[in-house]
């Protein structure tokens, strides 16, 4: 496993008034929406967003799109030693959140400051060819890492030995099991200690034996990483991992601070809901 270059600043996360819309109907779907309309007696509850799920609204800047706030005026300042979980309810943001972070997602309006390195386990596939074989996309990863070629040979062995895919690591990722492309992507992604790693908790899916090593393996990620980022519906996660928990609900943050006491209240608010 690689380590971080010395001479690297200190990694920080800054988000200034972050708002992210999704548009769900246009166009041709206007009879959808004036039937969703009409049948809503009180459309401005709508505005209001709720534990489940963000904003629904018609957009302020493309007449006749109605769209989700998936994430509204949110500011957040994470720092280098921080160790944050991301709590909420199903469609609160925090997977919207995650891709932001890793750039997948551009929001707007707002400002998103990341500085340092980043390595996301968000998607099993993400930055993964599924036409390469599972040989070709770690040295599509080297490329990309711009390695030399002792540490692509350092690289492709250790992936090698914690994906355990015999001779399937020669054959195409598209003929992969979900199982199997989950350990090549988990091998690859933190193959190479990052700065800042994001992560959202289905990616330590599998069997009992790759839930070990897998666990084994990410806390040496996770020692050497500045700062981590993880969402989790398991509170015994979080609590074991993160100092810090931001809960999050309808997009918005409801609560940021010490792990021990946001996971009471989350936990004491969702007992409260059964």
């Amino acid at each position: 496993m690689t380590g971080k270059k010395s001479g690297q600043s200190k990694a920080l996360i800054r988000l200034d008034h972050l708002t992210l819309d999704f548009p769900i109907f246009h166009g041709g779907a206007r009879s959808l929406k004036k039937s969703l309309f009409g049948k809503v007696k009180r459309p401005l509850d709508l505005r209001r967003g709720t534990r489940a799920g963000g904003e629904v609204r018609m957009s302020e800047n493309t007449p006749g799109v109605l769209e989700v706030r998936a994430i509204s005026d949110l500011s957040l300042t994470i720092r280098s030693g921080e160790r944050v979980g991301l709590v909420g309810h199903n469609g609160a943001g925090k997977s919207t959140l995650l891709r932001v972070l890793g750039g997948i997602y551009l929001a707007q309006p707002g400002m998103v400051t990341v500085r340092g390195s980043v390595e996301t386990l968000i998607d099993t596939n993400s930055g993964m060819n599924p036409a390469l074989t599972g040989r070709e996309n770690i040295y599509l990863l080297a490329q990309h890492k711009a390695l030399r070629s002792a540490q692509l040979k350092q690289l492709e062995q250790d992936v090698e030995a914690f994906a355990e895919l015999g001779e399937f690591m020669d054959l195409p990722l598209k003929l992969y099991s979900s199982g199997m492309a989950i350990r090549l992507g988990f091998g690859l992604a933190t193959a190479i200690a990052p700065q800042i790693l994001l992560m959202d908790e289905w990616f330590m899916a599998g069997d009992a034996r790759f839930q070990d090593k897998a666990r084994a393996r990410l806390a040496n990620v996770v020692d050497g990483a500045e700062i981590l980022v993880i969402t989790s519906h398991s509170l015994p996660v979080l609590e074991e991992w993160c100092s810090r928990i931001v809960w999050l609900e309808g997009g918005r943050v409801k609560m940021d601070g010490p792990a021990s006491d946001v996971l009471k209240a989350y936990a004491e608010a969702m007992n409260a809901h059964v």
